[in-house]
């Protein structure tokens, strides 16, 4: 060994420990640090930890309206080294946000230099921009310095911070917000200043007011890019629940040209879409769909500092307001805006409506304005309580002097004052450290003055602690004062619903009748309505199946879902169009984006309809969604919350008195009805429909009725058959009843591979591993009671398994 190296030794203390175990004590701090220190709002002032975190710093900068900018970096480095140690890309991603006034109803930084853009341009680099507070920021902080808010000690316990601000107007409301957390999200709308002060006064005044009443003041948000908001339930209900789905529209007006050609004009966009990427789009959608924009001719942007214009010019003829609902379905032009109204309230993330949030906030400010007068009104009677002693040794003042020339020290002089006067300690420091100016005849009347003052003021503080209705009345004209110095008028027009969505007609010239068929090897077909195939066909000697019929137009989208939980949208158009006898096409060649492994499993044209979905997993999951939830415009998108490496097995239709049947590779099975199932959104995971064991997993799920059979085919060929109103109704998520009875020596099978349902004589295709194709039919499997143990069907010799089965169509 080197001179002046060293042998590291290491102790050999090793903890085992279950995975899920140290998963969980490592996840769940985590979730509960990003969810109450990082991405969600508090209700009571509407920040976040980090723009708490930079205001205050700000304010302890002096970065006041009226003062000089400072350098960014200084602001973002200070908020780093006080109070958040983290990136300071996320400090100064989060200023930047607080100075763009089409982020921010009300910005609370005032930049100079740049900022970014609508464009989504980015802002400069910290070292090149300036900023301070803007004067409403200052509502947020007001007051802090009077003991009005909780503080805690920041990171290193060297410095205390607000826990929140005294939020001197609803800035959660104002501003909105958006946070993505561990398992929770927020998507809070901005509202206007006037209208959220005017519900919040009315909250003040009526505490069991309705959100019907709260609405007439406040009848929905109010985005800072303007814009229109389409006026429906949906705002009510989003009030009412914290969740909802808004429609926003750009602004627009048609104007004609001397020449005969219209331009459509854009001048406000939705809240949070990009101008840039709004026009690309257009040009691509116009490109794509060009029956339906043909008559677009040009695309620019004509934004200048005078303000926003965005112009797409059409040809001569065209119909401009055909072409502009054209737009708004298939363009951003119209988007939606999800609201989920969640923030940190009494400690924990909470759901909140309207209502709630406005209780919360009333709440809030009580305290606030409780804990200011408590600070005022022990400030006033200290100041009162000292002038009382000045005005006492002001009365024979010649004494006072004698007493304190006589003296030895300013201890004796103290002393000789208290007892001379019958004052206290600090009364008699008062009258040493008094100036020989405070003598003057004048000033003795203007500490009388002030004594007085002191005592109305007293009073009035005093009365404002004693008296629930006086201290509503200070909350409510302060809350005016800040709407008569920061109001302003609303941006977002409201559009009523019915006149603002009008049917379009789809053009006809791309409205074939086609149909889609779907055989069980996958291939798909699109031929004309009139010449479709029989239901059996043989090709390549393999015996096919058609299991899905879809009738639909060029310009329909399919909707396609995978074994891996996704969504993939396939226009029609997509499909190659094939003649009557021949083959078509692999689905796996058409469908895009399907990852290895990924197998397409069911394929819909769904309708923005009541109807229903419902999803089955190998793993014993089952969900119910509406179908309007999977009209989204992206091609790709999850369709169900899968966990770990379970997969979908199945998707249908929901019927109508039917039950659910679920079979496993153990034999179990559960049957139930389908009202046990809640219905929850699209990136749910949906409820436990069966307690598996831990080798056990689901073989067939679907709904069924009691009139029903069902087969059952294990690996080695036994098979039975059984009605399915021998499956008596459980509750969800049981164990179930055995379904198959396998022998001790498992002779009858190790597992069921297959399970199928019909209603009457079904004919079964099977494929075994060295390729033969056989057909047998349902009566070819004998009847037995539920929990047989089956009989040989399939005789298989040698190495050969059974590698697929599925039905063919019923005549």
């Amino acid at each position: 060994m080197s001179k002046g190296s060293r042998q590291m030794t290491f102790g050999e203390n090793i903890v085992e420990m279950p995975v899920e175990e140290v998963m969980h004590n490592s996840m769940m701090p985590y979730a509960e640090y990003v969810i109450m220190e990082r991405a969600l709002p508090r209700v009571e002032d509407g920040l976040k930890p980090v723009q708490r975190r930079i205001l205050y710093t700000m304010m302890e900068l002096g970065l006041m309206p009226e003062q000089a900018y400072k350098k960014s970096a200084r602001i973002v480095g200070d908020t780093l080294g006080r109070y958040h140690p983290h990136g300071d890309t996320s400090v100064y991603d989060a200023m930047v946000r607080m100075s763009q006034d089409f982020n921010m109803r009300e910005p609370l930084v005032d930049g100079q230099g740049n900022f970014g853009s609508v464009d989504g341009d980015p802002a400069a680099a910290m070292r090149y921009t300036e900023a301070k507070l803007t004067p409403i920021a200052l509502e947020l902080l007001r007051d802090i310095e009077k003991d009005t808010v909780s503080f805690g000690l920041n990171f290193d316990d060297s410095l205390k911070e607000p826990n929140i601000l005294p939020g001197r107007y609803p800035n959660l409301l104002v501003n909105g917000a958006s946070g993505i957390a561990v398992g929770l999200a927020t998507n809070i709308p901005p509202h206007n200043l006037n209208e959220v002060i005017d519900a919040v006064i009315m909250k003040l005044d009526t505490p069991l007011c309705t959100l019907e009443d709260i609405m007439q003041v406040m009848p929905g948000p109010d985005f800072p890019t303007g814009g229109q908001l389409i006026a429906g339930e949906e705002i009510s209900q989003g009030y009412q629940t914290g969740r909802a789905k808004l429609t926003l529209r750009a602004k627009t007006n048609i104007e004609q040209q001397r020449n005969g050609k219209s331009l459509i004009v854009i001048t406000e966009l939705p809240y949070q879409v990009n101008k840039a990427s709004m026009l690309e789009k257009v040009l691509k959608v116009s490109e794509e769909k060009k029956t339906h924009f043909a008559g677009i001719s040009d695309i620019r942007d004509e934004s200048d500092r005078e303000g926003m214009r965005a112009v797409i010019e059409l040809r001569k003829g065209v119909d401009a307001e055909k072409m502009l609902q054209y737009l708004f379905k298939y363009t951003d032009l119209q988007v939606t805006f999800g609201v989920n109204m969640v923030a940190i309230a009494n400690g924990k993330p909470m759901t909140l409506s309207l209502l709630d949030m406005l209780d919360h906030y009333v709440n809030h400010q009580k305290t606030v304005v409780l804990n200011r007068t408590r600070f005022d009104l022990e400030a006033a009677k200290r100041r009162a309580h000292l002038l009382s002693g000045l005005i006492i040794a002001l009365d024979d003042i010649d004494k006072a002097i004698a007493i304190i020339r006589a003296a030895q020290n300013v201890e004796q002089a103290r002393l000789g004052l208290m007892d001379e006067f019958k004052i206290d300690r600090e009364q008699s420091q008062a009258i040493l450290d008094m100036r020989l100016q405070r003598l003057t005849g004048l000033e003795q009347i203007n500490l009388q003055k002030e004594f007085k003052k002191l005592q109305a003021i007293i009073k009035r503080l005093e009365s404002i602690l004693k008296s629930e209705a006086k201290l509503i009345n200070v909350i409510r004209d302060e809350l005016l004062e800040i709407k008569e110095k920061h109001g302003n008028a609303r941006r977002t027009k409201l559009i009523d619903k019915k006149k603002a969505i009008k049917k379009i007609e789809e053009p006809e010239v791309i409205a074939d009748n086609l149909l889609i068929t779907l055989s069980a090897q996958g291939i798909v077909k699109k031929i004309v309505v009139g010449t479709k195939n029989g239901s059996l066909q043989k090709t390549d000697d393999d015996i096919d199946a058609i299991v899905t019929e879809i009738e639909c137009t060029s310009v329909d989208r399919l909707h396609v879902f995978t074994s891996l939980g996704n969504m993939i949208v396939l226009p029609c158009s997509q499909i190659p169009e094939t003649k009557q006898r021949e083959k078509g096409v692999s689905i796996y060649g058409i469908v895009q984006g399907l990852q290895e492994g990924e197998i397409p499993i069911a394929i819909y044209k769904l309708n923005d309809t009541d109807d229903k979905l419902v999803f089955f997993t190998q793993s014993g999951m089952t969900k119910i969604s509406k179908q309007s939830d999977y009209l989204i415009r992206k091609l790709r998108s999850q369709a169900i919350s899968l966990k770990g490496t379970d997969v979908l097995l199945a998707v249908e239709h929901v019927k109508n008195d039917s039950s659910v049947m679920i079979i496993t590779k153990n034999g179990m099975s559960i049957r139930f009805t389908l009202d046990q199932v809640p219905c929850t959104g699209r990136v749910t995971a949906g409820v436990k429909s069966i307690a598996l064991e831990e080798d056990d997993s689901v073989v067939m799920a679907t709904q069924v009725s009691s009139t029903e059979q069902v087969i059952i085919i294990t690996d080695n060929g036994f098979a039975k058959r059984s009605k399915v109103n021998e499956y008596e109704l459980q509750k969800r998520n049981g164990k179930g009843i055995k379904t198959f009875d396998f022998k001790k020596n498992r002779s009858n099978g190790k597992g069921i591979n297959f399970a199928l349902w019909f209603d009457k004589e079904t004919k079964l295709v099977y494929k075994l591993s060295d390729g033969t194709i056989n057909i047998i039919s349902t009566q070819d499997v004998s009847i037995e009671k539920r929990f047989s143990k089956g009989k040989q069907t399939i005789v298989l010799t040698g190495e050969k398994r059974i590698q697929d089965v599925y039905s063919l169509p019923q005549a």
